[in-house]
């Protein structure tokens, strides 16, 4: 069941892609570009970036997955603390978090630029396969368990960020995965021997 928080985000982070297909001064103003976070102090790029996307399709299968995993970790992070704010919280971290990496390595670079939510999406997405690791998830319309599908995901995001080039962020896929599962953790520590009694007891499904 779709929660109000992932709703939310889902809708406001639609709107504000598709003004910025169309409105490249909105494009401008929002995109993550370091020199302008580094030298110029505007800071908000470093979360304003995540509510943008290339095109379409990049908004659509970011938003699809986020539709399907993030009701789950809302509700899940809400019966834990008490609060819905929680999951907002750890979805707007997670968008900058998981850009850090690549701002501090191009902080001086003025030809890189950044954007999209891969980074947060990959957060609720791992932070998903924490809590139900032998999940059945559709990867190209083929069912494969989640924690499965996870390593794949991170050996494909290590090797092509070693690889370079391309108009992929793998290092924010990676940062994000890995805030994903250590905010699970903090949050609630039995997550984690959870997880473990889970993995050693395959449940498909």
């Amino acid at each position: 069941m779709l929660q109000p928080v992932t709703l939310a985000l889902i809708a406001i982070t639609a709107l504000v892609s598709w003004r910025a297909f169309s409105d490249r001064r909105l494009l401008d103003r929002m995109i993550l570009w370091p020199p302008a976070v580094a030298r110029q102090r505007e800071y908000w790029r470093l979360l304003t970036h995540g509510f943008l996307h290339a095109d379409f399709p990049h908004l659509l299968f970011n938003m699809f997955t986020l539709f399907f995993f993030g009701g789950l970790i809302e509700r899940l992070m809400t019966g834990i603390t008490g609060s819905r704010l929680t999951f907002l919280l750890f979805y707007l971290s997670a968008i900058v978090v998981a850009i850090l990496p690549s701002y501090l390595k191009n902080i001086g670079n003025p030809r890189y630029f950044s954007l999209g939510a891969s980074g947060a999406v990959s957060a609720v997405l791992f932070a998903f396969i924490m809590v139900k690791p032998w999940s059945l998830i559709l990867v190209f319309f083929v069912p494969m368990p989640a924690i499965v599908y996870a390593v794949f995901y991170v050996g494909y995001s290590i090797w092509m960020d070693r690889r370079g080039g391309g108009n992929i962020n793998h290092s924010a896929h990676l940062a994000g995965a890995a805030y994903g599962v250590l905010f699970m953790v903090a949050m609630a520590p039995e997550v984690l021997e959870l997880f473990w009694q889970q993995l050693l007891n395959p449940r498909f499904g």
